[in-house]
C-alpha cells in the first residue's frame, strides 16, 4: 500500500512528539520530518516532498505563513494543515489563501489532526477506516467549530451553540431539517434551559453575524460552490443543511 508522507512543523515539541506518535500509528501514513523551524520545514518539504504539512503558525526563525508562501511560490504541491492560536478572520483567510486545506485552532488533539491526514489521504483500508469511525463522534464538534471560525461566527454568542445543536441534530436525522419550529428549537430550548423562539433568534442573530462581516467568499469556499452572493442571507433550515450534508458528504458521522 502507497504511503501517504506527513512533515509536521510544531513549535512544542512535546505536542509535536504527539502527532509523530499519532500519525505514525496511522496505517498508510509515514512521517518524514518533525522541526519547529520555519526555514528548516520548508528545505525539508523541498527534500522530503511531502504530500501533506501539518504547519503551526508559530515556528522558530520563519512562521507558519513563510513556509506556504514559499511553497507555493516555488510549485510544490505540499498539502497544508494549519495549527493556529488565533480566531482573527484576516489570519484564518490569509492561511485559506494560502492554500490550507483546515486550520485547527489550538488546543487541538493529536488524534483530530491524525483524523484531518488520514482523509486528506483518502485512506480505505479497513484499519483505516474503523479507526476514524471510533474518532468521528468526538471531532464533529471540532469540524463544526472550524467551520463556524471560518465564516466569521463567533463562539461567544448564544446562537454558537444553539447552531452548532441543530447541526449536530440534522447529522443524525436529516429529516429533522423540515420542521425546525417544532421539532429542532424546541428541543435545543429543553437543553439549553431557554426557549424556542429565543432559540430560533439566537441563530438568526448569529448567522446575520457571519454576513455583517462579510465572509461571504470564506461561506462559498466551505461548500464549494457560490452558494450565495452579496447581501443574501441563507434561512435557519437552509443553513443548519447545507452545514449537515456538507458533513454527511465527507463522511465525518
Amino acid at each position: 500500500m502507497k504511503q501517504l508522507s506527513v512533515l509536521v512543523l510544531e513549535s512544542n515539541t512535546s505536542f509535536a512528539e504527539e502527532l509523530k506518535t499519532a500519525l505514525a500509528a496511522r496505517d498508510g501514513i509515514r512521517v518524514c520530518g518533525v522541526t519547529d523551524d520555519g526555514e528548516a520545514g520548508m528545505e525539508l518539504i523541498r527534500t522530503q516532498n511531502p504530500a501533506v504539512a501539518v504547519v503551526s503558525l508559530l515556528l522558530r526563525n520563519s512562521d507558519g505563513f513563510y513556509v506556504m508562501e514559499t511553497a507555493k511560490k516555488e510549485g510544490k504541491r505540499t498539502e497544508f494543515i494549519v495549527l493556529g492560536n488565533f480566531a482573527d478572520d484576516k489570519i484564518i483567510d490569509r492561511a485559506i489563501s494560502l492554500g490550507a486545506r483546515y486550520y485547527l485552532m489550538k488546543p487541538v488533539s493529536a488524534d483530530v489532526v491524525a483524523d484531518r491526514v488520514s482523509e486528506m489521504g483518502g485512506d480505505t483500508t479497513p484499519a483505516v477506516r474503523e479507526t476514524v469511525e471510533r474518532r468521528r463522534a468526538g471531532s464533529l464538534d471540532e469540524r463544526i467549530s472550524g467551520i463556524f471560525i471560518s465564516i466569521g461566527i463567533p463562539p461567544h454568542i448564544k446562537g454558537y451553540s444553539y447552531l452548532r445543536e441543530g447541526i449536530k441534530m440534522a447529522v443524525a436525522d436529516p429529516h429533522v431539517i423540515n420542521n425546525v419550529t417544532k421539532g429542532l428549537y424546541p428541543v435545543i430550548g429543553e437543553k439549553f434551559g431557554t426557549t424556542a423562539s429565543k432559540v430560533e433568534r439566537a441563530i438568526r442573530h448569529a448567522i446575520e453575524v457571519a454576513w455583517n462581516r462579510g465572509r461571504i467568499d470564506a461561506v462559498n469556499a466551505i461548500f464549494g460552490a457560490r452558494v450565495y452572493l452579496g447581501t443574501d442571507k441563507p434561512t435557519n433550515s437552509e443553513f443548519i443543511a447545507l452545514v449537515a450534508d456538507k458533513l454527511l458528504l465527507e463522511s465525518m458521522v
